[in-house]
């Protein structure tokens, strides 16, 4: 479910569910190419047969980054500022990882609108983002990511 709107109606919007993705599946392609870009390449993640032999997950597992990295993507799934000319990623409030990622796990997010506020030429939006693994029993990531649309 996506939440389409507009600058003049997204202030009405606070403490509204926005949507929930569609599940996105992370590879271990996916884990080594994160691996790659930021230099991480910690065991956990990509060697994927001492993973499977000595982490007390039972095999490789996403990095936390990587999975707040689809905040991007999958947010752009719940919310559509039809109005806007540009969108930035301003910032975090906070993150935790209460579990991990297993490679081959399918996630999720379901994002509220939890603030808003005037910017110069736009609007500041602060989300209360949840990133949940298919059939895990605690979330993935909860974060309060913040955003900035600017109008024309």
């Amino acid at each position: 479910m996506t939440t389409t709107t507009t600058m003049a109606e997204v202030p009405g919007l606070v403490g509204t569910e926005l949507g929930t993705s569609d599940w996105h599946e992370v590879t271990q392609e996916h884990v080594n190419q994160f691996a790659e870009a930021t230099g991480d390449h910690q065991w956990i993640h990509v060697d994927v047969e001492r993973a499977k032999a000595e982490s007390p997950f039972g095999g490789p597992i996403a990095h936390g980054y990587l999975t707040l990295s689809l905040l991007a993507p999958l947010s752009s799934q719940v919310l559509a500022v039809t109005d806007t000319v540009m969108g930035v990623n301003y910032g975090l409030n906070k993150v935790r990882f209460p579990s991990p990622v297993p490679v081959g796990a399918k996630v999720r997010l379901t994002a509220t609108l939890k603030s808003v506020e005037e910017v110069a030429g736009g609007l500041q939006l602060t989300l209360a983002a949840v990133i949940e693994r298919e059939g895990g029993d605690k979330p993935v990531c909860i974060a309060e990511p913040v955003y900035r649309y600017y109008g024309g």
